[in-house]
């Protein structure tokens, strides 16, 4: 990457600022960067923008894909990562290092693979309230922290965006195995509802809340999988407007060429 993010305020822009970047549209990808501060900068203007509840629906969808390339950027750049953090507002370095913890463990997690599977579809997501209402029944009833079972829908499907089973065959919004919703599904593995509810219930059931690191083992036996979505979900508990941002990010899929965007809508 070779270029500096832009920092100065669009004309026309009343009463936008950098320090409170509401009226500003985002650019429409990510500038090309020279340096870790560069890259910080651009991205602090997305977190304010993003934590602004003034901020117009249609800029804080383009800020949240802004702040999701950043980390993606940083996520491939270790050595530009303490530099940036120093150039990030205080407020704001709790999700910076619990994003970027996830987004390390996750890397390691998942290898490149040729394609995303064949019967793959990506379609728009239940709105963030339906979805919050789900998580919210499912932890009434099961005792599972909200934020948890949003991170599992996070992690597997971008809240339901990816439709198709997995390279595994796991099936649903939640990513269960065909013998494990059997065993602790209740309707449909496809419906997001279903899918939340059961989740908690084989949480529970392994552990939850009490041995969580111990139940989220269960669900996938991979430690880089537990540490990804204990640092998604600490992020949605630290900052409430979180699990707005994270359902606002896209698809990318790893290939050894370079990761692919799969915009809605790919495979229809």
């Amino acid at each position: 990457m070779t270029a500096t993010p832009p920092t100065a305020v669009p004309t026309g822009e009343r009463g936008a600022t950098t320090e409170n970047p509401t009226g500003v549209a985002p650019p429409a990808q990510l500038p090309d960067t020279t340096t870790p501060r560069a890259l910080a900068t651009l991205l602090t203007r997305a977190e304010r923008a993003l934590a602004n509840k003034a901020t117009p629906d249609k800029h804080r969808t383009g800020w949240a894909r802004i702040q999701q390339q950043a980390y993606r950027e940083l996520a491939d750049r270790p050595r530009w990562r303490s530099a940036a953090r120093d150039h990030v507002p205080r407020r704001f370095r709790a999700a910076y290092d619990l994003t970027l913890r996830a987004a390390t463990a996750l890397g390691q997690l998942n290898s490149p693979r040729a394609g995303p599977p064949d019967d793959w579809r990506i379609r728009r997501p239940l709105p963030v309230a339906k979805l919050r209402g789900h998580y919210r029944a499912a932890q009434k009833q099961f005792g599972v922290p909200w934020q948890i079972l949003a991170a599992i829908n996070f992690v597997e499907t971008r809240f339901g965006r990816i439709h198709g089973d997995s390279h595994a065959g796991a099936q649903g919004p939640m990513q269960f195995m065909p013998k494990t919703w059997d065993a602790y599904g209740k309707g449909d593995v496809t419906n997001p509802r279903d899918a939340i509810l059961a989740a908690a219930r084989y949480l529970s059931a392994s552990g939850a809340p009490a041995d969580m690191r111990g139940a989220l083992y269960a669900y996938n036996h991979s430690d880089h999988y537990v540490d990804a979505i204990l640092a998604y979900a600490d992020a949605m508990r630290r900052y409430p407007h979180y699990l707005d941002v994270y359902h606002r990010w896209q698809v990318y899929f790893r290939t050894p060429k370079g990761d692919v965007l799969l915009k809605e809508g790919y495979g229809s």
